[in-house]
């Protein structure tokens, strides 16, 4: 899987990422949303996560989106902006708001949170080939997208299947599968989402949801499903991530899973203080060491990284570490790795000696 087009054009940047984002309002303190007297006000989608990520690790990146004509769309474009996204693509819809939504706090990683979306009939959700500028979408080594945005409306859902036609210069497609059941208002989900896939190159996918939306059960299944991707990751349970497709062949560290040739990594062991953002989190470290050309099992392992960044901090998004550091982190053997332990601050960290142990 090889990043190919233009490098140097001006108006071409390395990552374009496009979806809906939302204003979060997170509860200030624990209970039900019925109970909770106030809220903080955040930021929140799967691809604009992705976009600050990578903005953050130092790559140019460029969020394409709709929005309200509201101080909530206000906000959500200044905040992504702040970050070094280039936000100047994103349109403003006078008719529709700008999604939000709430959540509940500390057991917003167990299936007993509560959240209440708002976003039928948001400016994003009508996003389509007809009211987004296609050149600014276009103009990237790598466009990521998600199965959220297909899920969204039938235009929405048109558009992903344009931008994923095959074609000359198309930019690398990554697609994060993303199933959400509650977001899809009929059964095709699950086959839409496989379809989308195997018009992608790159596709990041759980195994918790290829089992749900596909039934597929293990890296061979998901392999068998998803031949024609260059490279499939599927992020196992216990932070163990998988790696297939055409990347993966004749390199050192190569395994035989399920019947497939694969790459497999596990996560370093982190001290979590929030279990959320982490898939978005991944798909950045992911990507940015896949514009470096770095090897899958060093892609694997930058998407730990970043991973944990976000683990370690309260919210969706965190600060990466410095990629001096990261970089010394992926280089420790297979043995020091596996005795990583990372905490909060430890992206501050130059390199503590009481996590990183010498190779």
């Amino acid at each position: 899987m090889t990043i190919t087009g233009p490098r140097n054009a001006p108006d071409v940047v390395d990552v374009v990422a496009l979806g809906e984002s939302m204003v979060t309002f997170l509860p200030s303190r624990p209970g039900r949303l019925a109970d909770v007297p106030s809220f903080l006000r955040t930021i929140g989608g799967a691809e604009s996560n992705v976009a600050c990520a990578l903005a953050a690790a130092g790559h140019s990146v460029r969020w394409i989106s709709r929005v309200g004509a509201d101080g909530f769309g206000d906000h959500l474009v200044e905040a992504i902006g702040a970050y070094g996204v280039d936000v100047t693509s994103v349109r403003r819809d006078p008719a529709r708001p700008t999604g939000v939504y709430f959540r509940t706090a500390g057991d917003r990683a167990t299936d007993a949170h509560e959240v209440a979306y708002y976003r039928a009939g948001s400016a994003a959700s009508v996003m389509s080939a007809g009211n987004l500028d296609l050149e600014a979408v276009r103009a990237a080594r790598v466009l990521h997208l998600s199965g959220i945005t297909a899920a969204l409306s039938g235009s929405c859902l048109d558009l992903l299947w344009e931008l994923t036609e095959p074609g000359p210069g198309r930019p690398l497609v990554s697609f994060d599968v993303n199933f959400r059941p509650g977001l899809w208002a009929d059964t095709e989900g699950p086959r839409v989402l496989l379809d989308l896939a195997r018009r992608a190159d790159l596709v990041f996918v759980g195994a918790d949801e290829a089992r749900d939306a596909w039934g597929l059960d293990g890296a061979g299944a998901v392999a068998d499903a998803l031949r024609e991707p260059g490279l499939v990751v599927v992020k196992q349970g216990g932070g163990e991530a998988v790696a297939f497709g055409e990347d993966v062949k004749d390199i050192k560290g190569i395994e035989n899973i399920g019947g497939v040739e694969a790459v497999r990594v596990q996560a370093p062991r982190v001290d979590v203080v929030a279990a959320v953002g982490a898939g978005d989190a991944f798909a950045a470290g992911f990507l940015s060491a896949t514009l470096r050309g770095l090897p899958v099992r060093d892609r694997i392992r930058h998407g730990h990284l970043m991973a944990a960044a976000v683990l370690t901090a309260p919210g969706d998004l965190a600060t990466p570490p410095a990629r001096d550091h990261a970089d010394r982190l992926v280089a420790l053997d297979d043995t020091a790795w596996g005795t990583l332990r990372l905490g909060p601050g430890w992206t501050q960290a130059e390199q503590a000696p009481e996590e990183v142990p010498t190779p």
